[in-house]
């Protein structure tokens, strides 16, 4: 929401439209008419969750009339706290907010603005909110609270208890422009939002603020670790998307998407949205397994079987620990063995309960995932749940169809194989997988037909600077480039690698890959200089001695990248060792240029060619 005005700059605003011997008077007539006419019109910002490009909520704003010097909400509400009328307005705003979403049948949540001032005004209306959803029939928990920071919170005791108050109703919890006005880390603290929003000044020109970046890095670990989602805001460029999405922050917001609007997008062109192409399910097998692989087949009952029937089924099948409840091929629920067994072993259980239908019994909340879904993502979905889901049993399903069950300790297994796996074959340096998962992942594409562009990186300049400054800050341009390249990868669908020294590997399957090479010289070519002394970094390169002991100059270490494309047909290429010999070939091309570069191999397999 737009940062409001100070009152002085609000009542100049006014006296500019107005000549008046009250001060007052233009304040409270125009606020008269807008509140009373309900002259305030709803406008609506997508949230895209910066995975995958999907709109998952709209912020709701307010303008007031286009020939009112109120139009901007920024005035608007200075005016309504000036004239003691802000709960009145906050009040028009949400009922209006909540009409119009309605009525537009936008998808995702809805998040309203809330003032604290509004929340601590001793006439704010209690249920108000609750009431009108339920005359749209929207959902509370498809809403979200949003704390704005127009004003201090001087009493933080009140505002708890008010935000508990709207936790109780079903409603999530966002804390608006973090790091801005008021905000700050001990409001996150001590009010426990479910949404942190990162002010836009954090985000603008993050691709070329790496304190900024560094900062927002901080900010998401703090999240992740204390279990709450974040909303960049402000996202107005296509490398401040790229660099937001590489942090994991959860979500996005700003004029790169969309701007504010009284008829809103309701999805994103695929020209915004960063290249998602290979889903989740479809991730290299190397760094991920899906819980498919899990699946085990146990009998299922129907909710209407009786409790002795399940209970005759247990008896006769000691090793069978949970069954699920299966009804039209739906899961709707699950019983577990010793719950049912006490139950008809209690005194009269079986007389009285054996013959009631199991609907009764079964926990109609069991934990129900998706076959495609990566076994790391199961595993936290379980470790947050608090132990909500009991049991060593999980339903599989595929797209909410019954497929069979998993099990928690085979999970847990699994993960532990693969983490094994993974280090094993993990350059120790960056940590980032090495050539065998490489090649793994080449012919995994290839075999599925599956278009790509391979791209080789290779440092300029490195020896020289290595043998200068020593190995350990030559370690420290390898993990730079490293990070950089990370940074530049879309984690839905790109594959990163270490060949190992200085030379990385990236397969990319996002479309607009030559954009994030373009980025990734853009961003080394600037950091790289940190790591440099004064004054060779006014010098623009070191002198050193060359193979066969001669003084040369060496310029800034520099980036070279040899691209081969595949186009997913199998006639024009035969195996992964015939692409890393196109992207070799590619890359000493482009070493020929002074500097960082990029050169594309047009040239196809040779066993064609």
């Amino acid at each position: 929401m737009p940062r409001p005005l100070s009152y002085e700059v609000a009542s100049l605003a006014l006296k500019q439209h107005h000549t008046l011997d009250s001060e007052e008077a233009p304040f409270s007539s125009l606020l008269d008419t807008i509140i009373s006419q309900r002259r305030i019109i709803p406008w609506f910002q997508p949230i895209v969750d910066l995975a995958n490009g999907k709109i998952i909520g709209y912020e709701a704003l307010v303008r007031g009339p286009s020939d009112s010097p109120l139009h901007s909400p920024s005035n608007l509400f200075n005016a309504a706290a000036h004239c003691n009328r802000l709960t009145e307005l906050e009040m028009l705003c949400r009922d209006v907010n909540i009409e119009f979403f309605s009525r537009l049948k936008l998808p995702g949540k809805l998040f309203l603005n809330v003032s604290p001032k509004a929340l601590l005004e001793p006439d704010f209306p209690r249920g108000f909110t609750r009431k009108k959803l339920a005359e749209y029939q929207i959902d509370p928990r498809n809403v979200v609270i949003e704390l704005t920071e127009n004003f201090p919170i001087l009493d933080i005791d009140t505002i708890r208890s008010a935000l508990n108050h709207y936790r109780q109703e079903g409603f999530n919890v966002a804390l608006d422009d973090l790091g801005s006005a008021y905000a700050g880390l001990r409001l996150w603290s001590e009010l426990k939002p479910d949404l942190i929003k990162f002010d836009k000044y954090f985000i603008q020109s993050i691709n070329r603020d790496k304190h900024k970046k560094q900062l927002i890095q901080s900010l998401q670990e703090i999240a992740n670790c204390v279990e709450c989602q974040t909303i960049a805001e402000g996202v107005e460029t296509l490398e401040e998307y790229y660099v937001v999405q590489s942090l994991g922050v959860t979500y996005g917001q700003g004029y790169y998407f969309s701007r504010p609007s009284p008829s809103p997008l309701q999805q994103l062109p695929s020209n915004v949205v960063l290249s998602s192409e290979n889903t989740p399910q479809n991730q290299f097998k190397w760094r991920t397994e899906s819980v498919s692989g899990l699946i085990k087949t146990v009998p299922t009952t129907c909710s209407s079987t009786t409790l002795c029937t399940v209970g005759d089924l247990f008896e006769n099948m000691p090793e069978l620990l949970a069954l699920p409840v299966v009804d039209n091929g739906r899961p709707v629920g699950m019983l577990h063995r010793h719950e049912v067994m006490n139950i008809l072993a209690s005194r009269y259980g079986r007389d009285l309960r054996g013959n009631n239908a199991i609907r009764e019994f079964m926990n109609i909340s069991p934990l129900c995932i998706e076959k495609d879904v990566p076994i790391e993502k199961l595993s936290e979905i379980i470790t947050k749940e608090d132990n909500k889901y009991q049991g060593n049993y999980f339903i599989i399903t595929d797209t909410g169809t019954y497929l069979g069950v998993g099990m928690v300790t085979d999970l847990l297994k699994r993960i532990t194989e693969l983490q094994i796996r993974n280090a094993r074959y993990a350059n120790p340096l960056t940590l980032l997988p090495g050539n065998v998962p490489i090649n793994e992942h080449l012919e995994h594409l290839l075999e599925n037909h599956s278009p790509f562009t391979a791209c080789y990186f290779d440092l300029d300049n490195f020896k020289p600077f290595n043998d200068f400054y020593g190995y350990s800050r030559g370690d420290m341009v390898i993990r730079l480039l490293g990070t950089i390249l990370q940074s530049a990868c879309n984690p839905q669908c790109d594959f990163i690698g270490h060949i190992g020294g200085d030379d990385f590997m990236i397969v990319f399957r996002s479309q607009d890959w030559q954009q994030r090479c373009k980025m990734i010289l853009d961003r080394f070519s600037e950091e790289v200089n940190e790591l440099y002394d004064e004054e060779h970094r006014r010098q623009k390169g070191i002198t050193s001695t060359d193979r066969l002991g001669q003084k040369t100059f060496y310029a800034i270490t520099s980036v070279s990248i040899g691209a081969t494309c595949f186009d997913g047909r199998s006639d024009h290429c035969c195996s992964q060792h015939e692409i890393a010999v196109l992207a070799s070939e590619a890359k000493k091309i482009a070493k020929k240029t002074i500097g960082n570069s990029i050169y594309i191999n047009k040239r196809r397999c040779s066993c064609l060619t």
